[in-house]
């Protein structure tokens, strides 16, 4: 079950303004828009990293509960280190080249945990191994700021459907729960003195090699015919974004003097899987480089990477998936361009007809919303 704990919680990024270097900022649609504008150039006092294997860059071995995981064997780090570092790819993970010129602050991402308390899981039949939640990490950050006296959600997804929840259970009754988590992590965050947030989205949960291979379609209706990809979990993951979206324009509005900004992990992933040639990656988007199994996905957990049974293919660049799991060095960089430069526009979600979910009077929505105001996050 350790192994299915290994997807990315929600990457909350938190950067601590400090001075900014000369020159102009620019608005990067991945950011959303509005508030303050992303500037590439700034430079920030600190930078602290919450989230999961995604961004854990070797927190995860030096836990009890997870020590001796995959991620601290070879090839892992085979394309940039050159040996195993802890980080859940062959090379450098997302936060390595968004916070690559800064030296000062900490990361509290660790691989397996989940955004809601395991507790709160297990009240509704979804069991963690991990005893890592959001909460855990924030208060790790509060502790590390007294010393300095100066994210999530993707594992909580995973396992509702690995316990028999449905797409549609999933949405109603985890979505609310995990954005209003994350809204407490940011504004937490922004009361400890953050001026500039940076949430991302789900990933396209339905683009992932281990559901593909866990979860067959029970259909070709299920099936995106642009990239392949299982329509269902996408759709529960753009629900999750949706939500995720409003929640921070709503939080823009309450803290107009910080910069809380949207990055979009799930449309460059899409991107590549629906035009890998374009971007440079090979023509088998959706199969893991290092795996085995059989199957067009490469993915088998008898065979999981750094297992007797799994293989490594030749050039992990040209691959979307590493480990069935978790994303290759290639398409972290590209994720991260994308995010600070703008390569993709801004998402305009759009509700879907098909799922809703039920939101309390904590996450209840204020004001209509139109397509417009949503763009330009």
């Amino acid at each position: 079950m350790a192994l299915l704990q290994r997807l990315l919680v929600a990457l909350l990024r938190v950067l601590v303004a400090g001075e900014h270097a000369a020159g102009d900022a620019m608005p990067s649609p991945a950011s959303g828009g509005g508030g303050a504008a992303v500037n590439v150039e700034a430079r920030y006092a600190r930078v602290f990293c919450f989230g999961n294997s995604l961004t854990d860059t070797g927190n995860n071995p030096l836990l009890p509960a997870t020590a001796g995981g995959p991620s601290t064997s070879p090839p892992y780090g085979m394309t940039f280190f050159h040996r195993p570092t802890g980080r859940s790819s062959d090379g450098r993970l997302l936060i390595d080249f968004i916070a690559a010129d800064l030296l000062a602050g900490a990361n509290f991402a660790v691989g397996g945990a989940t955004a809601l308390e395991p507790a709160v899981l297990e009240s509704r039949g979804i069991v963690s191994v991990v005893p890592v939640s959001l909460s855990n990490e924030t208060r790790w950050f509060k502790d590390t700021l007294q010393l300095l006296a100066s994210t999530t959600n993707v594992n909580d997804y995973f396992l509702a459907l690995a316990s028999n929840h449905t797409v549609e259970q999933a949405a109603a009754t985890l979505v609310p729960d995990i954005v209003g988590v994350i809204r407490s992590a940011v504004i937490d965050a922004i009361v400890a003195g953050a001026r500039t947030v940076v949430v991302t989205g789900m990933i396209p949960l339905g683009c992932e090699p281990q559901l593909l291979a866990l979860f067959p379609a029970a259909s070709a209706a299920d099936d995106d015919p642009d990239t392949g990809c299982d329509a269902r979990f996408n759709e529960l993951a753009e629900v999750h974004n949706r939500e995720l979206i409003r929640m921070l324009r709503r939080l823009r509005r309450a803290f107009p003097a910080v910069a809380v900004h949207y990055a979009d992990f799930y449309r460059p992933v899409t991107a590549i899987i629906a035009s890998p040639a374009k971007y440079g990656f090979g023509d088998t988007p959706l199969a893991a480089c290092c795996g085995g199994g059989g199957n067009a996905y490469n993915f088998d957990f008898a065979a999981f990477c750094t297992l007797p049974a799994s293989t490594v293919c030749a050039d992990p660049s040209k691959y979307v998936s590493w480990d069935g799991i978790h994303y290759t060095e290639a398409v972290n960089k590209f994720v991260a361009r994308s995010m600070l430069r703008g390569v993709l526009p801004m998402p305009n979600p759009i509700p879907s007809p098909s799922l809703s979910i039920p939101l309390s009077s904590s996450h209840e929505h204020t004001g209509q919303e139109t397509s417009r105001e949503l763009a330009t996050l």
